[in-house]
């Protein structure tokens, strides 16, 4: 249990976040401004998605209950994003096996970080899976496009600079996102609580 706890940390917004600003930092280093673009645009595109979902179903209860969908997955949709387009440009230098195997091994931390959701019981299979797949989908998309860019360089500086990150972060206070959205989706609702996939379980009324 202890494993997929650490897994889950791997996945929070306090060492995926900084990462993702990491990765534009480091792809405007190298001059990179057409990928930096695209990235900003992916990563901003994906979270935006995450919350709109979280503040539907929180603010006015629009989710699928038949299979415990209440918002796609953060954690899973940062991993599946940012841990193999990070994975890619670290070797993006180095030899084509190299680097498959790299980026392969990010997919499969992205894909183990979504399975921990669902065991620490945070998110739902459906929620665990819709933002796997939305993640990985973005950064199939990212590589896609580094995939024609030819000067690229500072691969290991990117390194030196995650690798604090991934040290550090999973021992700081968590960020309350959730709480954040929470306050957002009740302000715009205007309820006095936000919906919650408890509610789906709760005993309904018998009709006479």
């Amino acid at each position: 249990m202890i494993w997929w706890h650490w897994l889950s940390v791997m996945g929070s917004l306090a060492v995926t976040g900084p990462i993702g600003v990491l990765i534009a930092v480091w792809l405007l280093a190298g001059k990179s401004w057409r990928l930096t673009a695209i990235w900003t645009q992916l990563f901003g595109a994906g979270m935006a998605l995450v919350v709109v979902t979280k503040i539907a179903f929180m603010g006015w209860g629009i989710g699928v209950e038949s299979v415990e969908f209440a918002g796609i997955s953060g954690h899973a949709m940062r991993a599946g994003a940012v841990f193999p387009v990070a994975a890619f440009l670290a070797f993006r230098s180095s030899s084509l096996l190299a680097r498959q195997l790299a980026t392969a091994f990010g997919v499969l931390l992205a894909v183990l970080i979504a399975i921990s959701r669902v065991y620490v019981e945070a998110h739902s299979v459906s929620e665990a899976v819709s933002g796997c797949v939305l993640g990985l989908g973005l950064a199939a998309l990212f590589i896609w496009h580094a995939g024609n860019e030819h000067h690229m360089a500072l691969s290991r500086v990117l390194v030196a600079l995650c690798l604090p990150v991934l040290l550090v972060a999973p021992r700081v206070e968590p960020i309350p996102a959730e709480l954040w959205i929470a306050r957002t989706a009740m302000y715009l609702s205007g309820r006095d609580y936000p919906y919650t996939r408890a509610m789906w379980r709760a005993p309904r009324p018998q009709m006479r």
